[in-house]
């Protein structure tokens, strides 16, 4: 591993309430906390501070010590699910402020993007199917298995109040038989030994009708402004919003979304214009949402999170993200930490 690995191995970029659950998840099934922070520079102070962050290599230490200690090969997909949308932190304040609930999916891989960078993903949509694909950008190894499984259980937890069926695909042997794995997600299919680890998931007719009541809000609000609005455009609508959240950091713009919808710009303008907005509101919402993201739940350096967000230097995103909410990044990143 070169230096530049092995540094970024060691910078503070996963929330410690991530790895507080896990120790308490492991707690609860038997296992000591010492057993698991032996040789590690993770103290009961830093699991208890809201604030901190902690590096991959400790992250990585902790779960090797965990994985052989599970005695059920499931375990690790069970976090997983425990992990919710309050559980993810402003995630589910996050994916309540969207429009409709085809974002939620997009929401979910940007912000684990970020707030839990073990793995990337790279996310395609077709009609109303979505398909997540995970990618060791880490040379994982033995925990590859691990982490993937984690990833799987969180994503089907937050995603089954919009998807319905879910078909899972893991790269890796499984022990116990399909019927085993099903128990735990009625809903989903497990599959192993597959040529990789994804998870494909179709977002439902009808809503779910859980005690969420922030969701079932959001979900009759996007309702009423699809009844109200021209299909055509708003088809357009979400697909434009869903080639911004995908691609946040790239060069975007009206012209370039037009050849990828092979429509012409004009056509484009019409169509955002009867959704109620246009180009620039939409990439500037996404952007500011994304940004404040960053901000309120990441220690992300700033002129990273503008080069992130397609800016061309700190300076422009401060100067835009100041417009936006009438606060610099910097205060709004000291008020969110006074707030904790």
């Amino acid at each position: 591993m070169d230096i530049s690995n092995r540094m970024a191995l060691e910078v503070p970029l996963i929330s410690a309430r991530y790895a507080r659950r896990f120790i308490e998840f492991m707690e609860r099934r038997g296992v000591k906390r010492s057993a698991l922070l032996n040789d590690t520079n993770i103290t009961d102070a830093m699991l208890d501070d809201p604030d901190a962050s902690i590096s991959m290599q400790e992250i990585t230490s902790v779960l090797k010590k965990a994985d052989w200690l599970m005695n059920d090969e499931r375990a690790a997909f069970q976090f997983g699910q425990q992990l919710d949308l309050p559980s993810h932190g402003l995630l589910g304040f996050a994916v309540l402020g969207q429009n409709n609930p085809r974002q939620l999916i997009s929401m979910i891989v940007q912000y684990l993007r970020v707030g839990l960078p073990l793995m990337d993903m790279e996310l395609n949509s077709t009609g109303p199917t979505f398909n997540i694909r995970l990618l060791d950008t880490w040379g994982l190894g033995e925990l590859n298995p691990c982490i993937t499984k984690m990833y799987m259980g969180s994503i089907h937890r937050v995603s089954a109040e919009v998807c319905g069926h879910f078909d899972i695909r893991f790269a890796f042997s499984a022990r116990r038989d399909a019927n085993s794995w099903q128990s735990l997600a009625t809903d989903c299919e497990f599959h192993f030994d597959a040529p990789c680890n994804q998870i494909t998931m179709t977002l439902k007719g009808q809503p779910s009708q859980k005690d969420n009541v922030g969701l079932q809000f959001l979900l009759a609000r996007t309702r009423k402004l699809a009844g109200q609005q021209n299909g055509q455009a708003d088809e357009t609508l979400m697909q434009v919003r869903e080639m911004i959240m995908s691609q946040p950091g790239r060069p975007c713009t009206t012209g370039n979304i037009a050849r990828r919808l092979d429509i012409s710009t004009r056509t484009l303008r019409q169509h955002l214009a009867s959704a109620g907005t246009s180009f620039r509101e939409l990439r500037n919402e996404i952007r500011e949402n994304f940004a404040t993201l960053y901000l309120r739940d990441t220690n992300v350096p700033l002129e990273s999170i503008a080069e992130k967000l397609g800016f061309s230097d700190q300076a422009s995103f401060t100067k835009a993200y100041r417009s936006w909410t009438g606060k610099t990044p910097g205060d709004a990143r000291k008020q969110s930490q006074k707030s904790h």
